[in-house]
């Protein structure tokens, strides 16, 4: 979805620039520019530095919520006693973003449900401070990742839901898109 929505939003006339984890696929759009990150913390870094000049953020990412206190060199070599992994929370882009953000500014988070979905995203949303969440379910066929398709809902601050059908990831992309802009001019007022 974060590549669709940088190529609609680039259609649009945006001048975008997408902070990318390692993925198997990327946009080749010349009008984006690529920030591309390997860890949760460079990921972090790059969206909180570019953050205060921006308009209008969405955080797409499932970003990993834990990692290893102790990053090795080499490989870990087999012994027979048990190992102990060690793991310490990642930063919290979306609620560092949202404690940063200025009543111009625009931030749009992305939530993957498996249960209470509609609760645990207006949770998300109000406990991030974001403008508005995109819901998306594993349980809906054909959405969500290794899918050309997605089923979204936008819930935006004011508790407006939208639910969309099954569309392809652009068709879903210029839905966010135009609430995020109508949001935007209504920001400006």
């Amino acid at each position: 979805m974060g590549i669709a929505l940088a190529a609609t939003a680039a259609d649009y006339g945006a001048q975008v620039e997408l902070v990318l984890g390692p993925v198997s696929i990327s946009p080749s759009d010349p009008r984006i520019r690529i920030i591309n990150v390997t860890t949760a913390d460079t990921m972090a870094a790059e969206c909180i530095s570019r953050f205060p000049a921006s308009d209008i953020a969405v955080l797409t990412a499932a970003v990993s919520d834990y990692t290893p206190v102790r990053v090795e060199a080499g490989k870990i070599k087999k012994s027979d006693r048990a190992l102990v992994l060690k793991l310490k929370p990642t930063v919290d882009i979306a609620a560092e973003l949202g404690r940063m953000k200025k009543k111009t500014q625009i931030l749009a988070g992305f939530a993957l449900e498996t249960e209470n979905e509609t609760e645990n995203a207006l949770a998300k949303l109000k406990r991030k401070k974001l403008d508005l969440i995109v819901l998306n379910s594993l349980r809906d066929e054909g959405a969500g990742f290794g899918h050309s398709t997605n089923r979204i809902t936008i819930i935006d601050k004011y508790n407006n839901i939208d639910k969309f059908e099954l569309k392809t990831k652009e068709e879903a992309a210029r839905d966010i898109l135009d609430k995020i802009v109508s949001m935007f001019k209504q920001s400006k007022g």
